[in-house]
């Protein structure tokens, strides 16, 4: 998918950590006995969904997966390591996600970060329990501190975007200040969603609206 995209519009350091992790995966997939390793973390985002992280069953995922309990050990350490491979996968496809989003429209442009807050509140609400995964997980391992450097990444991509908004080609302060407040608002706006905390009418407008109303506020240099 990521090949078909138009990647001049994000810095480097973005398009390689996509283009690599994106490669990692896919290599791990196909050397870890067909797709029994795809299949348990399938089977797990699947439980993540329905039970949240906290109720997730290794033996569980085994019976969806079709295997036996014993299985999972021959791809993962343990069972956190499992709920982290979906976290890592989460974090690739809403990046993969961000970038099909913004392609379309010309850089420095509104319109490309209006399509990144619909793509964060968007996998927020479709996926509530990857979501928090994503960004709960407390571990302390190296491959913990690459998750975390995997979302550090992204949000540098939103920098980025802000900074051609300025028509700028590197990040300035003024660049990380703005979209430190965009991300904080579709990040409080995705929990919001997902915690059943906007119902009864408590958000007064649509999602467009409200997304095209910060960004002009935040990034009024946008064309």
């Amino acid at each position: 998918m990521l090949e078909t995209l138009t990647l001049t519009s994000i810095t480097f350091s973005e398009k390689d950590w996509i283009m690599k992790n994106v490669k990692e995966q896919t290599t791990r997939k196909r050397y870890h006995h067909g797709d029994l390793r795809s299949q348990l973390i399938d089977a797990t985002r699947a439980l993540v969904e329905e039970r949240g992280p906290d109720n997730f069953s290794v033996s569980e995922a085994c019976r969806r997966a079709g295997v036996s309990t014993a299985a999972p050990y021959k791809h993962f350490k343990d069972k956190a390591e499992m709920l982290r491979e979906v976290a890592v996968d989460g974090m690739v496809r809403q990046s993969e996600q961000m970038l099909a989003e913004v392609a379309p429209h010309p850089d420095g442009s509104r319109a490309r970060i209006i399509a990144l807050g619909r793509v964060y509140v968007r996998f927020a609400t479709t996926e509530p329990g990857v979501f928090r995964l994503m960004f709960t997980w407390s571990g302390d391992g190296e491959e913990d501190e690459n998750l975390h450097a995997l979302g550090d990444s992204k949000f540098e991509f939103v920098q980025m975007e802000v900074a051609k908004c300025h028509g700028r080609t590197t990040i300035a302060q003024e660049d990380r200040e703005k979209a430190f407040m965009l991300w904080s608002f579709v990040h409080g706006l995705s929990f919001l969603s997902i915690d059943g905390a906007l119902s009864d009418n408590k958000m007064p407008t649509d999602l467009e609206t409200v997304l095209a109303e910060i960004a002009k506020r935040i990034v009024p240099e946008a064309r």
